[in-house]
């Protein structure tokens, strides 16, 4: 659902060689989570890289990113450009190819988003549509107990309505964590009506919480079905 937000594809699989430059102040977002140079993930996923294949692609631009995130935030995008181009973009997609470089965004993902957002989902009793909530705003907000991040805004949700392992309504407890989200979102002036928020919101009306397939969102005006659930591509299964 998450990659339907960061891809426009049901297919995650195809978003490793995905690089570009969105405008959202960020610099490069690239990869299965949209790792930004202008943030500390990107660099964070090249030093695994090189700690698995030290005379990678990307290897000779660690010196530029580790500059990148050392700058103050507002200077970060511009600086992406002037320390990335022309060379970064073709080496990230060469990259791509390479199943290091697969792996350590795999890795980086599970490490950085999916497992906080799935210890937490399970913390407070949340079910699948919970976690997948979970996880989308871990990614789009990243980790933090700043209110702006995703422990944050669980928090601000917490606050306001119990979670169900605390004897809440789940639909409710949900519905303020996306109400928390949005909240962010409006703030940075990126709360768009056929987001993400929407598309949550959407999902919540249905009442299928446990994301029984047939399950259908729309997602930035493109419309997504699931019929069944896939099972995990062998890559992701270490097969």
């Amino acid at each position: 659902m998450t990659s339907t937000a960061e891809n426009s594809t049901l297919d995650w699989t195809t978003a490793y060689g995905y690089i570009e430059d969105i405008d959202d102040g960020r610099g490069y977002t690239g990869g299965l989570v949209g790792f930004c140079s202008g943030t500390a993930d990107m660099l964070a996923l090249v030093r695994r890289y090189a700690g698995r294949a030290p005379s990678n692609p990307l290897a000779p631009y660690l010196e530029a990113l580790t500059a990148i995130v050392a700058a103050p935030y507002a200077r970060r995008a511009k600086l992406s450009h002037r320390l990335l181009d022309p060379g970064f973009v073709p080496a990230w997609r060469a990259a791509a190819n390479d199943p290091a470089f697969r792996q350590a965004q795999r890795d980086l993902r599970d490490q950085l988003y999916w497992a906080p957002a799935l210890e937490a989902a399970r913390a407070d009793g949340a079910g699948a549509l919970g976690l997948a909530i979970y996880y989308d705003v871990s990614v789009n907000h990243g980790p933090g107990e700043d209110r702006e991040s995703f422990g944050g805004i669980l928090r601000t949700a917490r606050a306001a309505r119990p979670t169900p392992a605390a004897g809440g309504d789940e639909a409710r407890y949900l519905a303020a964590v996306v109400d928390a989200r949005a909240a962010v979102l409006k703030e940075w002036g990126d709360l768009q009506p056929d987001g993400r928020v929407a598309a949550h919101r959407a999902l919540l009306a249905t009442g299928n919480l446990g994301l029984v397939p047939p399950v259908s969102w729309s997602m930035y005006g493109d419309r997504f079905t699931v019929p069944a659930w896939p099972a995990p591509p062998s890559e992701e299964r270490g097969a």
